[in-house]
This record gives structure tokens, sequence and C-alpha cells, in this order.
């Protein structure tokens, strides 16, 4: 007769053995999803802490924020290959050295751009259909993430040409050297803004990031942001508390 005990251990085993390589397989200690999603973020890591007891965190609901005298933003982007990524978590375009962003005396590096649906960031309790988070470093490691809010409307044809070149295995960048994209036409014409000091909106949730939200919207098609939903039906954390810190508005 065969033990039923020995049976019991071999298939806990197995089953331990498939549960470790499905997690090496897909490098993934979070997601979006009820038991690993935001709300349990903290506590998966001890390096993901911060997205628990954080006094700085983004992305936040903008309300009532304060006028100020604040220079404008500076764009210098260049034209750059499309590498482009599916990590697991976005899609994520990774972009070509020498594309620069200023703000007053602070000069930062275009590093890679990558989509929230719906919108992260609230504006006045309103979300977007989607955003953009163009993330940026100074030559110290400083982080700079200019936000583009996206709203439903006419399509949008940097929007086009990356969803056309959507990857079809995650985990594994896609490079297209013949195709040259332009992040700068991604954004709005009046670039007035937000800004405010925050965190990354994923793990570790990282703070002494400096957040610059774009207040007018771009548009993106129904189209685009259904097929986005195909890969990815929420991949946006939700609004953290603002506790003492102030959000400036440019003139």
């Amino acid at each position: 007769m065969r033990n039923p005990f020995l049976l019991v251990a071999v298939c806990t085993i197995v089953l331990a053995i498939a549960i470790v390589a499905q997690e090496h397989r897909t490098g993934h200690t979070w997601d979006y999803s009820e038991t690993r999603g935001p709300s349990h973020w903290g506590d998966l890591k001890p390096e993901f802490a911060g997205c628990k007891t954080g006094h700085q965190q983004s992305p936040i609901d903008i309300r009532s924020p304060q006028k100020a005298d604040l220079p404008a933003i500076r764009f210098e982007y260049k034209p750059s290959p499309l590498h482009i990524i599916d990590n697991g978590h976005t899609i994520m375009v990774n972009y070509a050295r020498g594309s620069m962003m200023s703000v007053g005396r602070k000069k930062y590096e275009l590093k890679q751009f990558h989509f929230h649906l719906p919108s992260e960031e609230k504006i006045n309790g309103k979300r977007f259909d989607m955003s953009i988070h163009l993330v940026h470093a100074d030559a110290e490691g400083k982080l700079a993430v200019v936000a583009v809010l996206l709203q439903q409307g006419e399509d949008n044809p940097l929007l086009r040409e990356l969803w056309n070149d959507f990857p079809r295995e995650k985990g594994k960048e896609e490079q297209f050297d013949n195709i040259q994209i332009d992040a700068s036409r991604i954004l709005p014409s009046d670039q007035s803004y937000y800004t405010f000091s925050g965190s990354l909106t994923t793990p570790p949730c990282s703070e002494g990031v400096t957040w610059l939200v774009l207040k007018h919207p771009v548009t993106i098609s129904a189209e685009e942001v259904k097929q986005f939903s195909q890969l990815y039906r929420n991949d946006a954390r939700p609004v953290q508390p603002l506790y003492d810190r102030v959000v400036f508005e440019s003139q």
C-alpha cells in the first residue's frame, strides 16, 4: 500500500518547486492584484517599507495648489531609436542618451517613459484615462518625473507608433533601431505645471523625487486606451496622503 503521508509530502515539494520556478520566471514580487498590490507593497520586502511608512509618497490628488512664480520647463528632447519593453508592470520605452529637461538651474536627462491606466495622479478628484511618466535623472542621480495626462479624443500619432510595436514577450526589450521616436511629440503646447516633492509610484517607493505634472492633457483615442487595457487593465497606484506638503502651480 502506498504511504499517503509520503505522497502528500512529494506533492507538497513539487508544488513548492513550481511556485519557486514561477517566481523566478516572472521575477516579480509585487503587482496590482489584491494579494500583492499597492495595499501590501510595504509588507512584501523590508526595502519596500517606505511604500507604507513614507510621508512624501506619490501619486497625490492635486487640490488647492499654491500659485507661484515658477521657472518654465525647458524640454530639449532629441529623436531616439525605439527600444521598448513590457516589463510585467507596464509598457516602458528606454530612451537614448542626450535628451534633456531643465527647470531653472536644474538639468535632468530623460531615461525612460512608461504608461499608467488610469492616470495615477488626480486633479481635484478627477482621474484621466491614462498618463505618461517621463523619468529623468540629474548628474547626481536625483530623479524628476514629468507626468503627462491623457484623455480620450483624437488618436495620438506617437502612441499609435508605439502601440504598433508592443513587445510580444514580457521582460524582453525589443530594439527597433530603424524607428526613430521623439518624446517631445507627446507634450502639450501649454506646458504650465504643478510641482511637489514625492516618490516613485512603484516599489521601493523611494522618496526625494521631484514631480512636475503638466496641467493640460493631450489626447488618446478610445481604441488606443482599449489596446493598452488588453495588456494592463489597471496599473495605477491609489493616491497617497499629502501630509504637510505644499503643491505649487506655475502662473
